[in-house]
């Protein structure tokens, strides 16, 4: 394999250890742009990934093995180490001479005769020392020894030993380093999902049916071009987790209803209210980000769908569509910490620090006492995040309704699919943990207003 894959992937990792764009965007436009082939382009998306999640090992074997701390490496430097070591440890169809001389060639690249010799050198001292450099010891330092093990940063394994003990920790680390299946949304409102199942076998080594929601579909090694199939082009499916499509169904939206989705994004969920609304009703869909909503309008023709209309807002600061309008539904799926979804999204695990959650709660807190006043009494909002942490979740639905007397948690859950009932407790969450139910880490809670 030649030389330009590996250097794309080290382009796509330096970027994002700049703060430049998140990875889903990065390997969207790598996609769009590329010229290589599907092989290369696989080789290119396994490194990136797997350099992103597995970095916390890697950097702890690159610093047993090397002369110089981690700090005082060109991060350039670094992540052509780190590459070289995951395709060491982790990619057993690339010999280790190759995955040792190809480094050796990108370090070339940066002009510096010394830094070839220091990347052999390292690579090499690997080689003779796996796999026997050890992780720190369990009994004389837990949080260490997992994050060690797992590739987590120490202050989230310390929360999560915390939050759910050592042994659902260290079970919650391994199942964000599993690398998940593709989890798509049939349109209900142009295929049925027994015909999209049908349709999908070409593209995938297993297609099989989502367990918790009538809609889902997951794909195991994806084989094939997908998203150049005529399922996609004919508006079949989307891409959403199994854990998001659960939340659009406990909004309830139903044909008619008049439905704000607050922050929208790039309306996955918008598409799924309006197929649970059989494109009857109308939906409000709003997000601070207009070109987001573009690319929303864009998809919702796609899929068939004309309820929607868009509106540019920042609900941060009460701005937003008519303030005398009332909505039968509103949908929170609020801005937040991400972790929950870092099986899909590991370079989030990298970005985030604990003052991040902080921020994220004080702001889920305004936005939704903005969106109180424009529930229907008798009408639902619905608070989500794909987060577990207890800052964002439980803690931010207890501020919201020791305020806002009335409104309270709706546990009425007749409608609802029965398969989702293994993702509700009796307190009226919906919360879905990866290691639990295989899903991304999701929290939603459904609060009705009152009729005071």
């Amino acid at each position: 394999m030649s030389l330009a894959p590996r250097k794309s992937a080290l382009a796509i990792l330096m970027d994002i250890n700049q703060g430049g764009r998140t990875l889903d965007s990065q390997m969207d436009r790598f996609h769009a742009e590329s010229r290589f082939d599907r092989r290369d382009e696989a080789f290119v998306n396994a490194l990136v990934y797997g350099v992103l999640r597995w970095r916390g090992r890697l950097d702890w074997i690159i610093q047993a093995v090397a002369s110089k701390p981690l700090t005082k490496m060109d991060p350039r430097v670094l992540n052509i180490l780190r590459m070289g070591i995951y395709q060491i440890v982790f990619m057993d169809r690339v010999p280790n001479s190759a995955a040792v001389n190809t480094s050796v060639d990108l370090a070339k690249t940066l002009n510096k005769k010394w830094l070839s010799g220091f990347v052999n050198a390292v690579l090499r001292n690997a080689l003779r020392r796996l796999p026997a450099i050890p992780v720190p010891s369990v009994e004389d330092d837990p949080v260490r020894a997992l994050s060690a093990d797992q590739s987590m940063p120490e202050w989230l394994t310390k929360r999560w030993i915390h939050q759910f003990g050592p042994t659902q920790a260290a079970a919650l680390c391994k199942a964000c380093n599993r690398i998940p299946p593709l989890s798509l949304l049939t349109n209900t409102l142009r295929t049925d999902r027994a015909s999209l199942l049908e349709a999908l076998q070409p593209f995938a080594e297993q297609v099989r049916l989502s367990p918790y929601t009538p809609e889902g579909i997951l794909l195991d090694g994806l084989k094939g071009p997908l998203f150049s199939s005529d399922a996609f082009g004919n508006g079949w499916f989307q891409v959403q987790d199994e854990a998001a499509q659960a939340v659009s169904h406990l909004l309830a939206p139903l044909p008619g209803h008049i439905v704000l989705d607050a922050c929208a994004g790039l309306g996955g969920k918008t598409a799924h209210i309006a197929a649970l609304m059989n494109n009857t009703g109308r939906i409000i869909a709003t997000d601070h980000a207009a070109g987001k909503l573009h690319k929303l309008g864009q998809e919702m023709m796609r899929l068939g769908i004309d309820i929607v209309s868009t509106r540019a807002s920042d609900l941060q600061k009460g701005e937003g569509p008519d303030p005398h309008e009332s909505y039968d539904r509103v949908l929170l799926d609020a801005p937040c910490s991400g972790l929950g979804v870092i099986r899909r999204n590991p370079d989030a695990k990298w970005a985030r620090s604990p003052q991040d959650i902080d921020r994220c709660a004080r702001r889920q807190i305004r936005l939704l006492g903005n969106l109180a006043p424009r529930v229907k009494p008798g009408g639902l909002l619905v608070y989500a995040v794909c987060s577990t942490e207890p800052e964002e979740t439980q803690a931010v639905i207890d501020s919201f309704l020791n305020k806002r007397t009335d409104f309270a948690i709706d546990r009425n859950f007749s409608g609802l699919p029965s398969t989702l009932g293994s993702l509700l407790n009796d307190h009226g969450r919906l919360l879905t943990l990866p290691h639990k139910h295989a899903t991304d880490g999701f929290f939603a809670v459904r609060l009705r207003r009152l009729f005071k």
